[in-house]
């Protein structure tokens, strides 16, 4: 008797590899693609492969980044679903907008925080020529004989910039005026043609235009010294008779999967997204964002979230900025 082929078998074989593959995890970035975010996530994804398998960055910008956000915070605990969160979505946003869709504490299970980038105070540089500012004392010393005279811009009302500038102008007593963009290219594009005295910008955005002399840099925001220009001292070593021996203000990023993520999987993702971040082709391509490795244990990051909600809750508030 002859046999009929087996017309299905190759099908039935080729779905089982399929099918044992592992389910890929999403890394959401709550921001669009080719930014600082963004380029990070992907390098992470391609570096973790070994050890978690197949990450797929996935970019849902949208309200400050509280749409992608959200959707982390609304998906199963089962490590498949992760953010990058940030300093907006999880310190800033829970502030400025008058409704949000998550609570920045309670519907995450931290995992490490990822980076850090410094701010630069920066100035126009023939304006600080014209106006014999040197530092930033002379800046603050320029801005309290002057009260109004100077203006400074940023990417907009609420934007980390305009935060950062407005806790400059509480902690060093100053009166100027603070000119908000749609976004921060315009924003950059308005102090290097003169348009604004000053901004206090992304050190990684600024830089270029600092070594070409289009700008004067007087100091980075951060606690310590930043290791892509260590010639610039911080907001703290110099405006320490100021009023400014505490500030710090960075741009910082890290990953969080949803609430109730379980111990084991949460360390699990620690693990592999640490170890990345010691490799030294993530270490390059860090540097070339001018962002710090900044990687904690879970427990680390949770406090330090804590106390960067804390500390832009009354700068928001004094900032008068909210946002639908």
């Amino acid at each position: 008797m002859q046999r009929r082929p087996l017309l299905f078998a190759p099908l039935a074989f080729a779905a089982l590899p399929l099918a044992a593959q592992p389910r890929p995890i999403r890394l959401v970035v709550p921001y669009p693609p080719g930014g600082p975010l963004d380029i990070v996530a992907r390098a992470l994804a391609e570096r973790v492969q070994g050890s978690l398998g197949t990450v797929v960055v996935e970019n849902r910008p949208g309200a400050g980044g509280n749409l992608g956000a959200d959707l982390v915070a609304k998906s199963p605990p089962d490590g498949h679903t992760i953010v990058m969160g940030a300093v907006a979505t999880h310190a800033i946003n829970p502030w400025l907008y008058r409704t949000m869709p998550y609570d920045p504490i309670r519907d995450y299970t931290p995992i490490t925080l990822v980076a850090q980038v410094p701010n630069v105070v920066v100035m126009n540089a023939e304006t600080a020529s014209r106006l014999s500012i040197a530092s930033l004392a002379d800046l603050v010393a320029y801005a309290k004989r002057n009260p109004g005279r100077l203006n400074y811009g940023s990417g907009g009302n609420g934007s980390a910039g305009h935060l950062a500038g407005e806790m400059f102008k509480a902690q060093a007593g100053l009166y100027v005026v603070h000119i908000p963009y749609a976004g921060g290219p315009p924003a950059q594009l308005a102090l290097v043609s003169g348009q604004v005295d000053f901004n206090i910008d992304n050190l990684a955005a600024a830089a270029a235009n600092i070594r070409s002399g289009k700008l004067k840099a007087l100091a980075v925001t951060t606690a310590r010294r930043s290791s892509a220009m260590p010639e610039l001292p911080t907001m703290a070593e110099a405006g320490a008779k100021l009023g400014l021996a505490n500030f710090d203000v960075n741009t910082w990023f890290g990953l969080f999967g949803p609430a109730r993520l379980p111990a084991d999987v949460t360390q699990r993702l620690h693990k592999a997204f640490t170890d990345a971040l010691a490799s030294p082709e993530v270490k390059a391509r860090m540097a070339t964002l001018m962002a710090e490795p900044s990687p904690t244990t879970p427990e680390q990051f949770a406090a330090f979230v804590k106390g960067e909600l804390a500390k832009y809750e009354g700068v928001v508030k004094a900032s008068g900025a909210r946002l639908e």
